[in-house]
């Protein structure tokens, strides 16, 4: 248990944050070992994102009325008898409800504005579900020199520093900076920085910051081709 609960604006989203980027991490690249343990012949189970942003699936909390808001029960009891990435992102979808009521939980003894000022932050970070069922799709964006509508021969880091051999979006960007605030790591869910190095996926067009995927700019360089984890996953199966 947690010593102390956060309580500004800032230490309550840092917690959402964390505990989100767990569960994105579970249901994206852990997503094979979180499958596994949702067994369904054991008890009902949750699915957990902590401060320090591990996950765990396990029973629900004994105590009543828990220390928070409990997760969705039994997760593991609809696992086969739906379609995998169904089920993806029913537990997706079930994890932002319970996400948003830790965080407004924490968040109970804030004034309007603060609760206000709260969402809006969480409300810049895609959902779980968008970003374990791809619904908000990151799109390469086309260097300043590239012109409007053709591919480059030239792949790129989100900053446009060459990289080798991209997949550039079909469509012509009017404000690149307006359009990079809206890129998000298939990984971690966190938003697009200036200052941190980013690679894209040539096969499903998602961005991944460098270090959640363990690829240096250099690295970057002798790569030809980038398929990311969840897309070399996918092709091994």
């Amino acid at each position: 248990m947690a010593t102390s609960s956060p309580r500004t604006v800032e230490e309550i989203f840092k917690d959402y944050n964390a505990r989100r980027s767990a569960i994105v991490r579970a249901l994206t690249f852990d997503v094979d070992d979180f499958y596994s343990q949702c067994d369904p012949d054991k008890e009902n189970l949750c699915l957990y994102g902590y401060p320090n942003e591990a996950w765990e699936v396990a029973l629900p909390a004994e105590e009543v009325p828990s220390e928070l808001p409990e997760p969705a029960l039994g997760i593991n009891f609809a696992r086969d008898g739906m379609n995998r990435e169904d089920w993806h992102s029913l537990v997706a979808v079930h994890s932002d409800c319970w996400l948003l009521s830790v965080a407004f939980y924490f968040g109970a003894r804030l004034n309007c504005n603060e609760r206000k000022r709260l969402f809006s932050m969480m409300n810049d970070l895609p959902t779980v579900f968008e970003v374990v069922s791809g619904r908000k799709p990151v799109k390469e964006k086309p260097a300043p020199e590239s012109g409007s509508k053709s591919r480059n021969s030239t792949k790129r880091s989100i900053d446009g520093q060459p990289r080798s051999n991209p997949k550039l979006a079909d469509e012509s960007y009017e404000d690149g900076e307006e359009e990079q605030g809206d890129t998000f790591c298939g990984s971690c869910g966190g938003g697009y920085n200036s200052d941190e190095f980013w690679i894209g996926c040539d096969n499903c067009e998602r961005w991944y910051h460098g270090k959640c995927v363990k690829i240096t700019p250099a690295k970057a360089e002798m790569i030809k081709v980038y398929k990311c984890p969840s897309c070399q996953k996918k092709a091994r199966q």
